[in-house]
């Protein structure tokens, strides 16, 4: 049933962030109604793909832009316990769904807002993605090796780390303290704010001397050559993350290395002489030789792997990270809880809640 059972959640669609925090809700149990213009629903079910960010919960079609269209989303939202959007500031409050008009009509609303700017702000009403936001808080510009441009980590920083699950703390953090206080409250996720806050450790090392503004030159980075991407005889790579001495020297006995006869691992003058000497050994061998090697030791050395290949891979298939049904490939749960686990909405085989049923459960009729 998951640990959220019980909590009714409206999500107004968008796009990223906001899907993302509904699904993660859903798959930990909260009973989830998507609110999608009309014609959206039936063009989505006739497409015959179970899309992972708006699956396993149902959806209707309002024209919020009418009056009964609105009038029909302010009687969902009085059965909810949330409501989750993503539209540009003053979106909703145009259509008479902002959380002035919603809260005061429900006093124990939880509001989640997230998006790229915030809700304040010279940008709030600006256009943006996830690489413009992690651009303006330090983020984007540590990302990359030693003389090259910025790399942008897909979409992964902003919208999901920075947006989603900092919507989803929010949420959760609000509905705790309603307990006490019976009273709900407006969330401003912002990806800007929630991906800065990321980079905690990175400004505190900054501070104390341990990290330069020149990216690749850190050792988190690249720049130090225990914690970077290797290539391998096949064209293959693996992952060494060997910081603590213990680690690294598990790294060295498994390169078949004597520590010796190589510069000190703290020695970051003597830095692109250690990489070069540990490149070279480690392209002798195939990406999977060397994960043979290093099986069953300490050396935080990895392969890196595809993702058709990650859900074979017998620790992620071990615990459901990576699912593989048919040809489908998903992302299983997360967290997991002891009593109350969650379920992947997005498996195939998840019975999806019918709209009517969800519909009665929550109280609401005509829509």
């Amino acid at each position: 049933m998951g640990p959220l059972n019980g909590i009714r959640v409206v999500e107004f669609t968008g796009i990223g962030p906001g899907p993302m925090a509904a699904m993660l809700l859903a798959d930990l149990g909260a009973s989830v109604i998507r609110v999608d213009r009309p014609g959206a629903v039936e063009a989505a079910a006739s497409g015959g793909h179970r899309p992972h960010m708006t699956a396993g919960r149902p959806a209707i079609g309002l024209d919020l832009k009418s009056d009964e269209g609105a009038a029909a989303a302010r009687r969902l939202t009085a059965a909810a316990d949330v409501l989750l959007e993503g539209f540009r500031p003053g979106v909703m409050e145009r259509l008479g769904l902002g959380p002035d008009d919603l809260c005061a009509a429900d006093p124990r609303l939880v509001y989640a807002r997230v998006t790229g700017w915030g809700q304040e702000g010279p940008l709030a009403r600006a256009a943006g993605h996830d690489m413009n936001y992690i651009s303006l808080n330090g983020s984007l510009h540590s990302i990359g090796r030693a003389g090259g441009p910025p790399l942008p980590p897909v979409n992964l920083l902003g919208d999901f780390a920075g947006g989603t699950m900092f919507a989803v703390t929010g949420i959760l953090s609000a509905l705790v303290e309603r307990q006490s206080s019976g009273r709900g409250q407006v969330v401003d996720a912002a990806m800007v704010d929630g991906s800065a806050l990321l980079m905690s450790m990175v400004y505190e090392d900054r501070l104390r001397g341990a990290w330069t503004d020149e990216r690749g030159t850190n050792y988190l980075d690249t720049g130090a050559p225990w914690y970077d991407v290797y290539e391998c005889a096949d064209g293959r790579h693996v992952s060494v993350g060997a910081i603590e001495p213990q680690f690294y020297a598990a790294l060295l006995d498994g390169l078949g290395l004597d520590g010796a006869d190589l510069p000190g691992q703290w020695d970051r003058p003597q830095w692109p002489e250690l990489r070069a000497r540990f490149a070279e050994v480690l392209r002798t061998r195939t990406r999977d030789a060397w994960a043979a090697v290093f099986e069953g030791t300490d050396a935080c050395v990895q392969p890196v792997l595809s993702m058709p290949e990650a859900a074979e891979h017998p620790h992620v298939k071990a615990r459901g990270s990576v699912v593989r049904a048919g040809e489908r490939l998903y992302p299983g749960p997360a967290p997991r809880f002891g009593r109350t686990p969650g379920a992947a909405t997005r498996d195939p085989a998840f019975p999806e809640p019918g709209l009517a049923d969800t519909l009665k459960e929550w109280g609401v009729d005509g829509l």
